[in-house]
């Protein structure tokens, strides 16, 4: 059978095979790979962890016990010590990703600041610090909601750092929705900003905030803002803190927390659609190898990518897929604030044009909107740095599929 009948038969079946220059880079090359490695965990899973968690991460002290399961309940390398701001973060100042781009973000009005992994410690450490003289003591929980800006990963790296579990609200709730994941998780202190940008407009973030206060949310204290639109707000004497004064002289010395690792990392809340939201808490120890393998090898995330998952860290993809796995690797994560509009709908292909982007990691909803918004968008931007697409969120229907794989990844 020839070449060109077998490529018509694979076409037809709609079967498609990595170039062979990214199967020979990928950190699993084929099927036959990756069969080895489910065969290699399905045969001694507790050895198959260990020895990840032990060549992966940094741990300050080493686990007693790999998995306690007591059905339904597990507890993942009991007694161990980790820290996942310090995963994200320290370790990768030893060696040469120090001065390499961790975070490199856009406005959506354009600007854009870049972040190396030595430039992004020191501000998660000077917001740590920040919050510790502001009272925050280890177990304290912070409510995150914020635009999609540098601070809001700056914020839950801090957070973790002195073992604040912290829960991101989505900026697009409502003041009630914020209220009520405030309450239920007796959040101390609300880290927010003036305001964001999506589709043009301000999404006035602070004036929710100062709505959900006043319906009674006991627990909060301290509200610390980050001035990001400029915008007139009102500021609560004695409870309202702009972050730019407080991070003035700040030191950015703040050794990583020692976690045991079942402490609690973050509390994230269920949607809501189904009645009253419901918290699922995520422990520190197995969720940091979790997104740290699942990065590495769903992504094959290599030193050398540009990597943009186009999720709100509002979401559980975003504090994975944005945040720590992505930094957990050493990887350079693109942060994007705002969204396909009539004003620019080639916009996400503006960012990989212009930051040549190899790894894109989005939603088939938006997919579909893209297909709508046209193909001329795509194409007339620069797509040739992509070398791996992804999907996320719902189920991606195959014309979709096609119509992603052939105008965006060409």
């Amino acid at each position: 059978m020839s070449q060109s009948t077998i490529e018509s038969i694979l076409q037809e079946k709609r079967l498609f095979h990595p170039a062979a220059e990214f199967s020979q880079k990928a950190y699993i090359k084929s099927l036959e790979d990756y069969e080895q490695l489910y065969e290699k965990a399905k045969a001694d899973p507790l050895k198959f962890w260990a020895e990840l968690a032990e060549t992966e991460l940094h741990w300050f002290q080493k686990w007693d016990t790999v998995l306690d399961w007591q059905p339904p309940f597990a507890k993942w390398f009991a007694n161990g010590k980790i820290n996942i701001s310090y995963n994200c973060l320290d370790r990768h100042l030893t060696t040469w990703r120090k001065n390499k781009a961790a975070l490199i973000w856009e406005g959506e009005p354009g600007d854009s600041r870049t972040l190396t992994y030595a430039q992004l410690h020191r501000e998660v450490c000077q917001m740590a610090n920040v919050l510790k003289q502001l009272g925050v003591q280890k177990g304290d929980r912070i409510g995150i909601y914020m635009p999609m800006i540098p601070e809001a990963a700056i914020a839950m790296l801090a957070c973790a750092r002195i073992g604040a579990p912290h829960t991101v609200v989505f900026g697009g709730f409502s003041a009630e929705a914020l209220r009520d994941r405030l309450i239920d998780g007796q959040a101390k202190m609300v880290i927010t900003a003036d305001g964001g940008w999506r589709k043009d407009a301000i999404v006035p973030l602070k004036e929710q905030v100062d709505k959900a206060l006043a319906e009674g949310v006991e627990t909060v204290k301290d509200v610390l803002v980050v001035k990001r639109t400029a915008q007139q707000i009102h500021m609560e004497p004695g409870r309202d803190h702009w972050w730019h004064d407080l991070q003035k002289g700040v030191s950015a010395d703040c050794p990583a927390e020692p976690m045991d690792s079942e402490d609690m990392l973050f509390i994230l809340y269920t949607s809501g659609s189904t009645g009253k939201p419901k918290g699922v808490v995520h422990t520190t120890g197995g969720y940091n190898l979790y997104t740290h393998m699942t990065t590495k090898w769903i992504f094959d995330i290599q030193d050398t990518d540009v990597y943009w998952c186009t999720a709100d860290v509002g979401w559980i993809t975003g504090h994975s897929y944005i945040v720590y796995g992505p930094l957990s690797n050493g990887a350079t994560t693109v942060m994007y604030e705002g969204a396909p509009r009539a004003s620019n709908p080639g916009c996400f292909w503006d960012v990989i044009e212009k930051y040549g982007v190899t790894i894109f990691y989005t939603a088939p909803t938006a997919i579909r909107a893209f297909i709508k918004m046209g193909e001329h968008h795509p194409k007339s931007r620069n797509l040739s740095s992509l070398r791996l697409l992804g999907t996320v969120g719902e189920p991606i229907n195959p014309e979709a599929w096609m119509w992603y794989y052939r105008i965006i990844g060409g």
